[in-house]
């Protein structure tokens, strides 16, 4: 092939993906190296870790979701804290329904087993906190595990939220509030860190009917560890300076299926899946695609935290991204969509395991059927590695 022709491909794929986001700035795998070195060529400049690994956390007990009975009704007492004026946070350890009439301005928060079994039934009324400053004021409802001691965790199970407007964001997790902090890099030290986030954290929230008016930020995000998750015949609106759904590290098996995303990004995917496996994501509408539709990736290193988990063996099937516009349009589906090519991906220590052994996002396994791609054309699929399966979808853009 000639250096012109060559060229001319390249330049025709990166026409076609866009501007990458703020966080991966990368061109089509198929014209790229695999970046990241071996774990016996690692950069120099990067710490050698220890002798031997720290000790392993030990395994939190919890008990087993299917043994979980559902919550009592909560008593005067938290109806009133909750229907009064006010922002301050409201912890729920009961089963609540609402009247349609109802809005909430007061953050729920449902923290640990004491929360497992927690109906929350809206009943069509709002919970607003959309005045609120920053991101945190802004959550409306944080399902999370509670820290119990060294090396143990307190985490909710079967939490259930139906019914709902939410002008503002949910977020469930247990280790933190995503894949970057401090407990989140000491655990993935050690090679068992996969098992010890999802034992740590929420697992079965379910999340049905909701409707979403998301102010500049994520409206659901699914924190590290987090399991069986899923967000269901819901409405995803408003704007997000980010993502409308995030699939965090060492995350897996959660839903999201169903949904109508009308929700307008500035200029990220819609659907993140960062290190995440074994999720759903099937049947969903998503009206405005223009700037991703569902990237799977795994973020290596950021916050000097090792990732381990691969977003692997994810469904991705019976979907439709409607376009604008094809010219300019960034994936509906991107498999390997970054690959080492961010700065920070050297920051984790050398250890033979996980992000810190390579850098590589390893999207395989995947399963990417029966999509339709409104406005869209066939190479806003993308996938570079022979064992995802990909096939049966349609386009119909130029």
């Amino acid at each position: 092939m000639s250096l012109v022709k060559f060229t001319s491909l390249v330049f025709f794929s990166l026409a076609l993906s866009g501007c990458q986001s703020e966080l991966a700035t990368v061109a089509d795998a198929a014209f790229r190296k695999p970046p990241g070195l071996p774990v016996t060529q690692r950069d120099p400049g990067r710490p050698m870790p220890p002798a031997t690994p720290a000790d392993p956390p030990t395994l939190p007990s919890t008990p087993p979701v299917e043994n979980v009975d559902a919550k009592p009704g909560c008593d005067a007492e938290v109806l009133s804290k909750l229907k009064a004026p006010g922002t301050n946070p409201v912890a729920l350890t009961c089963s609540l329904r609402l009247a349609s009439a109802d809005v909430i301005t007061h953050p729920l928060v449902f923290e640990g087993s004491a929360a497992s079994g927690s109906v929350l039934d809206c009943g069509g009324g709002t919970l607003d906190v959309s005045a609120g400053q920053s991101r945190k004021e802004k959550t409306a409802i944080a399902v999370r595990s509670r820290e119990a001691g060294s090396d143990a965790w307190d985490a909710p199970s079967n939490v259930t939220i139906r019914n709902c407007r939410i002008k503002g964001f949910v977020r469930v997790y247990g280790l933190g509030e995503n894949a970057n902090g401090g407990i989140m890099k000491a655990s993935s030290r050690n090679p068992n860190h996969t098992a010890f986030a999802q034992a740590s954290a929420p697992k079965n929230v379910r999340l049905e009917n909701i409707t979403f008016d998301a102010p500049d930020g994520i409206p659901f995000y699914v924190g590290p560890g987090v399991t069986n998750a899923a967000l269901v015949n819901s409405k995803v609106n408003g704007r997000s300076t980010a993502v409308a759904v995030y699939l965090d590290a060492e995350s897996a098996n959660n839903t999201i299926s169903n949904n109508v995303f009308g929700i307008s990004t500035e200029k990220r995917e819609l659907i993140a899946i960062d290190g995440s496996a074994n999720n759903r994501i099937t049947n969903n509408i998503f009206e405005r695609s223009d700037n991703g539709g569902i990237f799977a990736y795994r973020n290596c290193g950021e916050g000097g935290v090792i990732r381990h988990q691969k977003p692997q063996h994810n469904q991705i099937v019976g979907n439709t991204f409607r376009y604008r516009s094809s010219f300019l349009a960034r994936p509906a589906v991107w498999l390997n969509s970054r690959n080492g090519s961010s700065s920070y991906c050297f920051t984790d220590p050398a250890y033979p395991f996980g992000s810190s052994a390579s850098n590589r996002d390893f999207a395989q396994n995947n399963v990417v059927r029966n999509n339709k791609l409104e406005g869209g054309s066939d190479s806003l699929i993308r996938n570079d590695d022979p064992t995802n399966d990909i096939g049966g979808n349609t386009a119909t853009g130029g």
